[in-house]
């Protein structure tokens, strides 16, 4: 699933995770969206602020700063382990980032070195920023650290990822150096174990939906020009039609064309007097879909048929 979850889902995931969550103001609709679309997601972002002070930090990732408005991301992960947020959607906190790192990330595989700046990494990455200096001595509290693995865990099993769908702001854009303080291979390792040590259930796609095919219209395109070729009619299920013949060794690709002209009536001709299509034989075997050949020839070749 690559479509943005609602805010409440969002929130709700967080929250089973064991998560204590602050909803600061209108975090549900404050985005940048109309800067640019937001989605389909791919991955979870992790920031360090360069910030001291939860209540200050809070409060630039809310509103942003002088040519880089607010919100710089989706959630705020304090020193003591709440997670505050502060906008949902589109958020500037990624920038713009290595196309094969957004690659890697999508097929959930080892993470190639970021050396390109191409691609728009605010449409594709949640966000979390983490309360901390980022100087390599501002210390990570275990409290800290455990949140923003839960934060992560949360969004993995609300998208269907696995740890290769996290990664840090360091290995997506060049000159990056956050978050700094912590390994990202060891935060992979570890939401890994807690996801259950393999990759989550990714939801099951739907199943495609078979062609239908109208007879009405079928017949029509069957008695409207019998010659061997032409311009193709505009019915479409002509060409489901045909392409079903072609599987049943009746028709020649050559004239799956979407045209009903006398091949494809030689075609289905041949199918009407096979045992499968019936069997029929003389006037009633004449090439012009009838309902039961037809359903027949669907069921076989994986198209349904109506009136």
């Amino acid at each position: 699933m690559a479509t943005p979850p609602s805010a409440a889902a969002f929130l709700k995931a967080l929250k089973d995770e064991g998560l204590t969550v602050v909803e600061v103001g209108d975090w549900r609709t404050h985005n940048r969206n109309q800067k640019g679309p937001w989605g389909p997601v791919h991955g979870v972002m992790v920031h360090h602020t360069v910030s001291k002070g939860t209540a200050r930090t809070v409060e630039i990732c809310r509103d942003g700063y002088s040519g880089l408005p607010g919100p710089l991301c989706h959630g705020v992960i304090a020193k003591d382990g709440r997670v505050h947020l502060v906008g949902y959607g589109r958020a500037n906190h990624a920038g713009l980032g290595d196309d094969d790192v957004l690659r890697a990330v999508i097929d959930e595989r080892a993470l190639p070195a970021d050396n390109e700046t191409s691609t728009d990494g605010n449409r594709h990455f949640f966000g979390f920023e983490c309360e901390n200096l980022g100087d390599g001595k501002d210390p990570w509290p275990a409290v800290q650290l455990e949140a923003i693995e839960k934060a992560a865990a949360a969004v993995c099993r609300l998208m269907g990822w696995d740890a290769p769908s996290i990664i840090g702001h360091r290995e997506w854009q060049p000159g990056k150096v956050d978050p700094r303080g912590f390994e990202m291979s060891d935060l992979r390792t570890q939401l890994h174990a807690r996801l259950g040590g393999k990759a989550p259930s990714k939801p099951t796609p739907a199943p495609p939906t078979a062609p239908v095919v109208d007879l009405s219209q079928l017949v029509a395109a069957a008695r409207s020009n019998p010659k061997a070729s032409g311009t193709p009619v505009t019915y479409a299920g002509v060409r489901t039609v045909e392409a079903a013949l072609v599987d049943a060794g009746l028709l020649s690709k050559t004239y799956s064309d979407g045209h009903y002209g006398s091949s494809t009536v030689s075609a289905y001709a041949a199918w009407q007097r096979s045992k499968a299509g019936g069997g029929y034989r003389g006037k009633d075997a004449d090439g012009i879909p009838g309902r039961t050949s037809l359903t027949a020839l669907g069921r076989a070749h994986g198209f349904t048929v109506k009136d």
